[in-house]
């Protein structure tokens, strides 16, 4: 009797409750009200962006050396897509919320659960809403991105695919925290409240423990928002991807433990331990790993080719003793400009930080310094900027410095034009078109139930 129910859930067809989740999640209201609130919010943030882009470019086209700072990568894409951060960490849980909440407070989930599905395939439809609601979401946002290439601006394919990736997997990331929670809560208050406290919690997180040594740096980490700022620095990390990957699956197969009504408590709390312990595993593991690849277009996370190739020539560990805290400009610009590029480029690199702060009354003669050992000689040097770190590193190791690469300098790409206009867009013509859209799928189509289309409990 098992196999046959085993068999019949094995052979389901996955279509008609995909069709059934998709037209649950865009029938809500949840969804196009957030839509509604993204145009202007992504609109005026794209606007100011773009009129500070062109006031700085202004002054950029009488010089070279200006124009070298202007990236579309920092001045629009981050901002732009920065105010539909802040609207995914706020609204979007509430429509992940909706694709599993209305059911449980209507009595619909034990009905659902009848049907030939087992509940990894029902969550897994859950989720696959939950991605198309995000790219519903997310159009805001790319048509600002077609707009700035109308109006003549500049978009580096590898840096934006990898911003938008990188949006689309702390959308997800917030879309299961909102599917866990309502699969949680008796309602969907409830399950609001918990996934805002999860959200908003990560800011407090991150706004505290921020910049921090030992413990603090280890609970900042745990912010949402880091997930964000390597991709939005153009760099895409493996470990960081299997890391969010890690979490969106345990995240997941947790809501598949606790969906069935049927189980006992004590049973669903110790397969959800057992989901924690292994999220924990993953994200230990994805720690590990420093493989990562800079697309930005101005190679901001990378030394000079030159110097990268002779870097991984070093084979030898290199030992990095900064004698600065966590929370110092100096060594904040240290690890920018110099260790976080050295840890990609050379094979064995390893940093330590003194964890003691400065004395203000009696400070210390070596407060400060920063102490390289590689091999069997060592050297010391204040300086935080790798023109005088690299040629240090070289001496060390007993490498002639490589000659300076000609034409790899980043060229920049000023452009003065305004963006006014694209408000009718943004507060008009995207919002009429929503409107119109909502209209359209709140139509009942016929025979949209999954018992007319042949999938029986």
């Amino acid at each position: 009797m098992r196999s046959r129910e085993a068999c019949s859930r094995s052979t389901a067809p996955i279509i008609p409750l995909l069709a059934k989740e998709l037209r649950e999640v865009t029938a809500g209201r949840a969804l196009w009200t957030m839509l509604l609130l993204v145009c202007p919010l992504v609109g005026y943030s794209f606007v100011q962006a773009v009129s500070l882009y062109s006031e700085s470019s202004a002054a950029a086209l009488q010089s070279p050396v200006l124009a070298r700072s202007l990236s579309p990568l920092d001045g629009i894409l981050v901002p732009t897509f920065g105010s539909f951060y802040v609207a995914v960490t706020l609204l979007f849980p509430f429509v992940a919320i909706r694709a599993l909440g209305q059911e449980k407070e209507s009595g619909a989930l034990r009905l659902l659960v009848q049907l030939p599905y087992p509940p990894s395939s029902l969550v897994a439809a859950k989720f696959c809403a939950i991605l198309a609601a995000w790219v519903m979401v997310s159009v805001p946002a790319l048509s600002a991105l077609a707009i700035w290439a109308m109006l003549g601006g500049h978009l580096a394919m590898s840096e934006t695919l990898n911003l938008v990736f990188g949006h689309l997997l702390y959308g997800l990331l917030a879309g299961v925290i909102g599917l866990l929670a309502a699969v949680i809560s008796d309602n969907s208050a409830t399950a609001a409240i918990i996934a805002l406290a999860v959200t908003i919690g990560s800011w407090v997180l991150d706004f505290t423990f921020a910049g921090r040594s030992g413990l603090s740096t280890w609970l900042a980490q745990l912010s949402l928002t880091q997930t964000l700022r390597p991709f939005e620095q153009g760099l895409l990390s493996a470990g960081l991807v299997l890391g969010i990957t890690a979490v969106i699956g345990g995240l997941a197969a947790v809501t598949v433990v606790w969906l069935p009504p049927g189980k006992t408590v004590q049973t669903k709390i110790v397969r959800s331990v057992a989901c924690v312990l292994a999220i924990a595993l993953a994200l230990a593991v994805a720690a590990q790993i420093r493989s990562s690849v800079d697309v930005s277009e101005d190679r901001r996370n990378s030394f000079s080719s030159a110097d990268e190739h002779l870097l991984a020539t070093l084979r030898h560990p290199l030992v990095i003793k900064v004698n600065l805290a966590a929370e110092d400009p100096r060594y904040i610009d240290l690890r920018r400009n110099v260790l976080a590029k050295l840890e990609r480029a050379m094979p064995d690199v390893t940093v330590r930080l003194a964890s003691e702060r400065p004395n203000v009354a009696n400070p210390s003669d070596d407060y400060g310094q920063i102490e390289y050992l590689y091999g069997d000689r060592s050297d010391v040097s204040r300086s935080t900027s790798p023109r005088e770190i690299l040629p240090l590193i070289y001496a060390l190791a007993g490498a002639r410095p490589p000659a300076s690469g000609v034409g790899e300098e980043y060229r920049g790409y000023p452009l003065v034009v305004s963006a006014d206009a694209t408000l009718l867009w943004f507060f008009g013509g995207l919002p009429l078109l929503i409107v119109l859209a909502w209209r359209q799928v709140r139509r009942p189509p016929p025979h949209s139930s999954l018992v007319h289309q042949g999938v029986k409990p």
